[in-house]
């Protein structure tokens, strides 16, 4: 298998892993913080990241996404238990790619912080200080690293500040970074024009100015470190056409235009959305709107929007990767 690097120059697009939270409860497995399942339902764990291998999955991410202490200590949990639990994560995501055989990256799945943080609220008072943000991504990134991930996966960030210090924590281990914001829609009052943004108010264009500021990296440009930038997640209860898969559509062309606009050159762009918005059926059980048939009907234009690394967040199966799968393959 040529390294992930490497592969990023090859022009074949990547199939990349859905919903694992979701796929969690899917498997009657609730808990207060999906990090422990790593600990408490470890096949469960590594049967997951196999069904989306064997649904042709080329990269899969780690059970990590909250397994920073900060989010692990709501769940009784210490700083030892995190660095753990993200070790043991990895584990199984290494056993289930040897269990398949096939060649299939591992991607370190690094999620935000459980609240706004002081770079931008202005204090501490209603922000979680920077100093233990940073601290707490360095421990999660880190183990990641040292057990042997292939790239790491900043995911579902609202703050392009918070997305900023960890980009400058994950460039030491020297590995291929994935840089992913969570937009929802909006409308400019005086233009009119719709611009995607985080919950913290930051575009395509804020991200991508605060990663080349150094403001977060002691005066370095952190652009020459990001190789891939996307986003994921994304969901609109009233307008379907910004939500799942036109989400994302819309959002990687908005990302395609700011790149371009700024003269950046050579990144990858990354986008897996939610199955839809989340509903209740009869049976009081949570179900996405968008199937795996209705997603995949949308590859094609996701891909001449710019996307090369797809896959889906909330609410995505095996069965919609599966599809991705198909639809990739005979385009």
């Amino acid at each position: 298998m040529i390294e992930f690097k490497e592969r990023l120059k090859v022009d074949t697009p990547i199939i990349y892993d859905g919903g694992f939270g979701s796929q969690l409860f899917e498997r009657d497995i609730h808990l207060p913080n999906s990090t422990l399942a790593n600990k408490m339902y470890g096949e469960d764990v590594v049967g997951i990241h196999i069904d989306y291998i064997n649904a042709g999955a080329e990269a899969i991410g780690t059970n990590t996404f909250v397994a920073s202490p900060l989010h692990l200590d709501m769940a009784g949990q210490n700083r030892d238990d995190a660095q753990r639990l993200t070790r043991l994560a990895v584990k199984h995501a290494k056993r289930a790619v040897a269990a398949n055989g096939t060649d299939v990256y591992i991607g370190g799945s690094v999620g935000p912080s459980p609240g706004a943080i002081e770079a931008d609220t202005g204090d501490t008072t209603f922000g979680i200080p920077n100093a233990k943000v940073r601290e707490a991504h360095k421990l999660v990134i880190n183990a990641l690293a040292d057990e042997g991930v292939d790239f790491l996966c900043l995911e579902t960030m609202f703050s392009a500040k918070e997305a900023a210090m960890a980009v400058d924590i994950a460039r030491e281990t020297g590995l291929p970074i994935a840089v992913n914001m969570t937009y929802k829609w909006t409308k400019e009052k005086k233009t009119g024009q719709e611009i995607y943004k985080t919950d913290w108010g930051h575009s395509a264009n804020d991200l991508l100015n605060i990663l080349d500021s150094g403001e977060f990296s002691n005066g370095d440009s952190l652009l020459d470190c990001v190789d891939i930038i996307g986003l994921n997640c994304g969901a609109e209860s009233k307008q379907e056409e910004h939500t799942g898969m036109p989400h994302a559509i819309t959002g990687t062309i908005q990302l395609k235009n700011t790149l371009k606009k700024m003269g950046i050159n050579g990144k990858r762009m990354m986008a897996y959305p939610n199955a839809g918005m989340p509903e209740l059926d009869a049976n009081y059980k949570t179900v996405y709107s968008q199937t795996p048939a209705e997603m995949a009907s949308f590859i094609p234009k996701l891909l001449e929007a710019g996307a090369f690394f797809i896959g889906g967040c909330c609410g995505t199966t095996p069965a919609h990767i599966k599809a991705f799968r198909e639809k990739v393959d005979s385009s």
